[in-house]
């Protein structure tokens, strides 16, 4: 084991969650918290934390802020202070632990980052994973849409395929994805759950989950299944939240570098100018669950066929039928 691997590797296994809800964006991850939470043998942090990859670049490069007046970088690294990423990490779990037997976390950059597989498989604690898996393009194009509205999406859905697809497409890339988890962790500590499921059968879906988790899915309140948690609002005007998005396109550092455990000796204020155009945004163009975006059949098509030939092996992968329910043929 490298040093590095040892850095990674809890010296305190007892405070690591015994679950994890790692993905996929957009598919029902904040639906299934809600569920499993309201379980009394289940507690679950109340944020996503995104812990076993958040040095990634790729998985969050709204976690690297760059602080132009000192010429410096705020990011993170186990290798400079890892008691600090270890303590931040257990302290999201204190006092929740007292509710229940089972202790989980939520973070759905995991799916699509194998170095949040290797990590989590370096732990003594086997850690037991769920993933739920959305119909691709519908995932694709609901992530566009969160893009949009938190102020990253500063295409059109056409323009962001043509420009910058990697940003929409690569969570929905699930073969390889789901390939490097079967890698490093045993098939046992793997749950697949549809998003399709969740939906149309609840009780059963969840059934199967607190079965995979071991506790007893009869405790559960059954009201409960009537939770649908994060709706996507769209705003009221797309071509004007594109040119707010592109006016403010660096807010998001402010937002997300106040979040991370290492703060680099300072704590980054938003300009006032971002706040005041922000917040005259949101009253001219407020977003709404009850507004809708459809894109178009040929759009729609052009991802079909790109994901029938990406996923390909996905169920015979992860032993159950997935891709034969998306892409019904006639």
């Amino acid at each position: 084991m490298s040093e590095l691997e040892l850095l990674w590797t809890s010296k305190k296994p007892d405070k690591l969650p015994d679950f994890i809800i790692a993905g996929a964006m957009k598919s029902g991850t904040s639906t299934l918290h809600a569920i499993l939470n309201s379980h009394p043998e289940i507690s679950i942090a109340k944020n996503e934390l995104g812990f076993f990859d958040m040095d990634s670049i790729l998985q969050h490069p709204d976690f690297n802020f760059y602080n132009s007046k000192t010429k410096t970088w705020l990011h993170q690294s186990m290798e400079n202070e890892p008691e600090l990423l270890w303590d931040w990490y257990y302290s999201q779990f204190e006092g929740i632990e007292k509710k229940g037997r089972l202790v989980g976390e939520d973070s759905t950059t995991y799916l699509c980052s194998e170095m949040a597989a290797k990590r989590i498989a370096l732990q003594v604690k086997p850690i037991k994973i769920i993933f739920i898996l959305r119909h691709p393009t519908q995932r694709a194009i609901s992530n566009y849409l969160h893009l949009l509205k938190s102020g990253r999406a500063i295409y059109s859905l056409e323009n962001t395929l043509r420009f910058n697809p990697n940003s929409i497409l690569r969570r929905s890339m699930y073969l390889e994805q789901l390939e490097a988890y079967y890698k490093h962790l045993s098939f046992d500590r793997i749950k697949v759950v549809l998003f399709e499921d969740l939906i149309e059968d609840k009780q059963n879906c969840i059934k199967e989950v607190c079965e995979f988790l071991e506790i007893d899915y009869s405790k559960l309140d059954k009201t409960v299944f009537n939770t649908h948690s994060n709706k996507t609002k769209i705003p009221k005007h797309l071509t004007l939240q594109l040119f707010r998005n592109r006016l403010l396109r660096h807010m998001g550092d402010y937002r997300y570098s106040n979040f991370l455990p290492i703060q680099a000796g300072f704590q980054s204020k938003q300009p006032l100018g971002y706040k005041v155009i922000d917040r005259l945004h949101k009253k001219i163009n407020p977003h709404k669950t009850e507004y809708k975006f459809s894109a178009s059949k040929a759009t729609v098509k052009l991802l079909d066929d790109f994901f029938k030939t990406e996923l390909q092996g996905l169920d015979a992968l992860v032993k159950k039928e997935i891709c034969s329910k998306w892409f019904k043929t006639n």
